[in-house]
């Protein structure tokens, strides 16, 4: 999720591996333009090793690590750390009349205006079915924002989805509209 902790941890193998200097780096979406270094740590006794990240967008990571003199150094492969955008939804009523409009918005962060929105509602089969789109526009500097108008007819769940190249493919929370009859 956009902005929140994300841990890489690994193990140095074989003997006498604590204390040494393991240092992490990443490539940020957009990939190939090379890797570069953003933190170092210190192994433990067992030669554990762990890095705390919050990326901003889909980031691959590499662990590197100086292990001495028989074996230099030591490259992990990389590991593709998918963020996904944060999407928000809110309602302007929960228990809308048979036919009445009901007003659907809310915020994807980190801000993608122009970017497609979808509005989905739950099968009986479980699975969700897209029933209206609309795009983000601007909001704040950190959020971009929609909103759109859709008739209601019978209860039903709902959620918003969105997604983009830099990111992984963001939900809202599911939101139940009760339409009494």
């Amino acid at each position: 999720m956009f902005r929140r902790a994300t841990v890489i941890s690994g193990s140095l193998k074989g003997p006498d591996n604590a204390g040494k200097t393991v240092t992490l780096r990443q490539d940020v979406f957009p990939f190939g333009d090379g890797f570069t270094n953003v933190a170092t740590a210190t192994t433990d006794a067992k030669g554990d090793y762990t890095f705390t990240r919050r990326p901003a967008r889909n980031t691959s990571y590499q662990a590197v690590a100086n292990t001495g003199v028989s074996y230099p150094t030591a490259v992990s492969q990389a590991v593709l750390v998918k963020v996904r955008i944060r999407m928000s939804l809110r309602v302007s009523d929960a228990t809308p009349r048979v036919g009445q409009l009901v007003r659907l918005r809310g915020r994807a962060c980190p801000p993608h205006n122009g970017l497609g929105v979808r509005i989905q509602r739950k099968t009986a089969t479980g699975a969700y079915r897209t029933v209206r789109r609309t795009k983000l526009r601007a909001g704040t500097t950190r959020c971009s924002i929609y909103n759109r108008r859709l008739r209601v007819y019978r209860d039903g769940t709902y959620r918003v989805t969105s997604d983009d190249a830099d990111h992984a493919r963001g939900f809202s929370p599911s939101r139940f509209l009760n339409t009494p009859r």
